[in-house]
């Protein structure tokens, strides 16, 4: 087992994997920009070291500053959280090389399954039921336009590199082909640095539900059942639950077994989420695959009683999975609460924090490393805290979440409180009936009440 982890990102993702150390008597170091001296991830480790000034590319997403700043403290393996260096193949290749195990996928896992072309055709040669579309990627606008005939129209053409929904297209007929592409091409270009694009069948009404695994060194896998993250918007999730409305026992034992047989074609290694589309007729599709925890961990965690943190950290020191698949005792429901307005586009927040109370009770979970006094800096995602209730039944999770979030208190900021709390209240939602499309329809005035 490791001595020393060193936790290469911040807020509540970095305080999640120091307690979890904790608890397995391992030894941490936190790093920090400037921006985040204050933080508490940085209070709670063992050591702390500053990595560089505000902004991530000069310090999150700098290798040589952390690589040096795990030297200089002898941590013998580095945990990358999500985000930042995450799902970032050099980096994984540059700790092997200076003998730090990343906690993550290796170099090649990440290479084959970040780029999103190579891994849908890993995933048909493994067997894994994937949307109709391209091989691989597309050479022109012709190209696409005569695929498009044939598989039908709607498509969807999305950058390789993509992600965060920058990219992509929807494309209705073969008139809009040639803008759409060139647009998507030039976002693509200056988001990622690759404009390769590929295209896929639109999949109408679709709900995305997503498989949790777990993978070892000796190329065993198994499945933690699924989450649902269908209430997105601008394909950024909000609210994610297991087990999902749709699902039933036979739909989850046969997308389990696929995301399985996906992970062990690759003998994936780590913690690793499978995604899926299923549409009306509970078809599903392979989406892509996250090689990486997900921000969304702590509901499977609830259901299964099963620290997916801890498990990242044996599996990286070569102990083996049970080998078993896990299923739902409970559900649960996790709320994204971010520093942003709702009520005026999501636009974000950050400021300072003048009076804050979490709620407490039975099956109710905060993660956040925010706290009285505390100031959001601008420079970061706008998330500040999960939300996360367990029951014994989905109606009784969405009555204890409107209360948990009646009961939270964070003033000095605009929070999207106030969204959860209509959404706990929409019959759409109450009744499991939506897609990821329903926010687009959504009327967001209501929150200007």
């Amino acid at each position: 087992m490791f001595n020393k982890i060193l936790i290469a990102n911040r807020g509540e993702i970095a305080l999640r994997i120091i307690r979890t150390c904790k608890e397995m008597g391992i030894k941490t170091v936190a790093v920090y920009s400037k921006a985040d001296a204050d933080s508490l991830h940085v209070r709670f480790a063992d050591e702390a070291v500053c990595i560089g000034p505000p902004p991530g590319k000069d310090s999150y997403l700098k290798i040589p500053n952390i690589i040096a700043a795990a030297e200089v403290t002898n941590a013998d393996a580095i945990h990358p959280g999500y985000g930042f260096l995450s799902e970032n193949a050099e980096f994984s290749r540059v700790c092997a090389e200076n003998d730090i195990k990343f906690i993550g996928a290796s170099e090649e896992m990440i290479s084959k399954m970040g780029d999103k072309a190579t891994a849908k055709a890993t995933m048909i040669a493994a067997g894994v039921p994937v949307v109709p579309g391209s091989d691989g990627l597309l050479e022109s606008a012709e190209q696409g336009i005569k695929m498009a005939k044939e598989i039908g129209y709607p498509v969807m053409i999305k950058a390789t590199a993509g992600g965060g929904g920058k990219g992509m297209r929807l494309i209705k007929e073969e008139g809009e082909f040639k803008k759409a592409w060139d647009s998507a091409r030039q976002e693509a270009a200056a988001s990622f640095g690759n404009d390769g694009m590929y295209m896929e069948k639109f999949v109408e009404e679709p709900r995305h539900v997503e498989i949790q695994i777990v993978g070892d060194s000796n190329g065993k896998a198994c499945h933690l059942s699924e989450r649902d993250c269908s209430i997105q918007r601008r394909h950024q999730k909000l609210i994610e639950e297991t087990p999902s409305p749709i699902v039933s026992q036979e739909l989850r034992e046969k997308m389990g077994a696929a995301a399985i047989k996906g992970a062990e074609a690759i003998k994936y290694e780590g913690a690793g989420t499978v995604e899926f589309l299923v549409d009306k007729n509970g078809d599903f599709y392979f989406m892509e695959m996250n090689t990486r925890i997900q921000v969304e961990h702590p509901i499977t965690e609830e259901v299964t009683d099963y620290d997916l943190i801890k498990e990242q950290i044996k599996v990286a020191a070569g102990e083996p999975i049970s080998g078993r698949n896990y299923y739902p005792q409970l559900h649960s429901i996790e709320v994204r609460i971010n520093a942003e307005d709702p009520a005026n586009g999501f636009r974000p927040s950050p400021g300072k924090i003048t009076n804050l109370h979490f709620p407490g009770g039975h099956g109710v979970r905060i993660d956040s490393h925010v706290y009285a006094g505390y100031t959001i800096p601008p420079f970061y995602d706008s998330m500040i805290g999960k939300l996360i209730v367990s029951a014994q039944t989905r109606e009784e999770a969405i009555i204890k979440m409107k209360r948990a979030l009646e009961e939270t208190v964070i003033e000095g900021i605009k929070t999207t409180i106030p969204f959860h709390l209509k959404m706990m209240q929409d019959e759409a939602f109450k009744s499991g009936n939506f897609t990821t499309k329903y926010l687009d329809t959504w009327d967001f005035s209501v929150l200007k009440d």
